[in-house]
């Protein structure tokens, strides 16, 4: 779970010139970055998909959307990933965000996680994303960090799914706590008819085996589904593999501040070639391990930390 911004033109016109110029900077080095990631993935998976949460703006030249789409970016990405756009809790404000991807959906799938703090108004999430063509995962209070898998699914169905484009559910879950091991958390996906399963490539920092992974890409029902695994590119994780002891000490360059809210985790210079180093091109880099474990794609997080890096939280 991480945490919302919505970047508006106004928002960041209201910035200091200089804070101004690094972000926009930055921003293209983002799209840069996911673009790259793409490509090494898809020279050994053609079909491989790519979905970055949040940072929709960054599917336009320039951040808006009067410059139209970054061509590039968009043909690197398969959907875009979304929280809190109806609901945060309560029922949300349409924001900018509604306006972005108005002229993305017809192009893109558009996955929704919802925060919705009373249950009742689960059916009126589902409604308002459905009314817009988006796929909806609402989490309840006791869901808010990702951690079960709810009761029941919406739209279930026994249906063949090969892309993203075809995908009507999908299931969040990227903290596996209330699982006793990886084979229970594994035996129970097996046992659901989600469309699309987005899941941590980690268990307790053990990486699933592409057996494993396997066994998830069928249905209980029958039907094929696809398994997405979830990994962070705009900040660094202390509970992850590639973290070293002497960090505490003393932390590499490209480390550039605390996550508020988030005790283990760093925003990053993420253009630095150590960082990206650690992500993608070569053997013993995050990117591989996913393909290696047979997952369908990836699902990059923390894509808005070009904005982050140069304002407060």
């Amino acid at each position: 779970m991480k945490k919302i911004v919505v970047l508006t033109v106004a928002l960041i016109a209201s910035v200091s010139c200089s804070k101004d110029k690094k972000s926009a900077s930055a921003a293209v080095k983002m799209q840069d970055f996911v673009i790259d990631i793409s490509a090494y993935a898809r020279q050994s998976d053609p079909d491989f998909i790519i979905i970055p949460q949040n940072g929709i703006e960054l599917a336009f030249n320039g951040l808006e959307p009067e410059e139209g789409l970054h061509t590039v970016y968009m043909n690197a990405i398969d959907g875009f990933g979304v929280e809190e756009l109806f609901y945060n809790g309560t029922a949300n404000t349409t924001d900018e965000r509604y306006d972005y991807l108005q002229q993305l959906k017809t192009t893109k799938k558009i996955m929704v996680s919802e925060f919705v703090s009373n249950d009742a108004d689960i059916p009126d999430a589902y409604a308002k994303n459905d009314a817009e063509g988006f796929v909806c995962f609402p989490r309840s209070n006791d869901n808010y960090y990702y951690n079960h898998v709810p009761g029941s699914i919406h739209q279930e169905n026994a249906a063949d799914i090969n892309q993203l484009s075809d995908v009507n559910n999908y299931l969040y879950l990227i903290n596996p706590e209330n699982f006793s091991s990886k084979q229970d958390m594994i035996n129970a996906l097996a046992l659901t008819n989600y469309d699309l399963l987005l899941i941590d490539l980690f268990f307790n920092g053990e990486s699933l085996t592409a057996s494993e992974v396997n066994q998830l890409k069928t249905k209980a029902n029958g039907g094929k589904r696809l398994v997405i695994s979830y990994m962070n590119i705009g900040s660094a994780e202390k509970y992850r593999y590639y973290w070293q002891s002497n960090w505490k000490k003393n932390r590499p360059g490209w480390i550039k501040k605390k996550y508020d809210g988030y005790d283990d985790e760093f925003w990053v210079k993420f253009w630095h070639k150590d960082w990206q180093t650690i992500i993608y091109g070569n053997d013993d880099s995050y990117t591989k391990k996913i393909l290696n474990a047979g997952f369908d794609g990836v699902y990059l997080d923390n894509v808005e930390a070009y904005y982050f890096l140069y304002h407060k939280e």
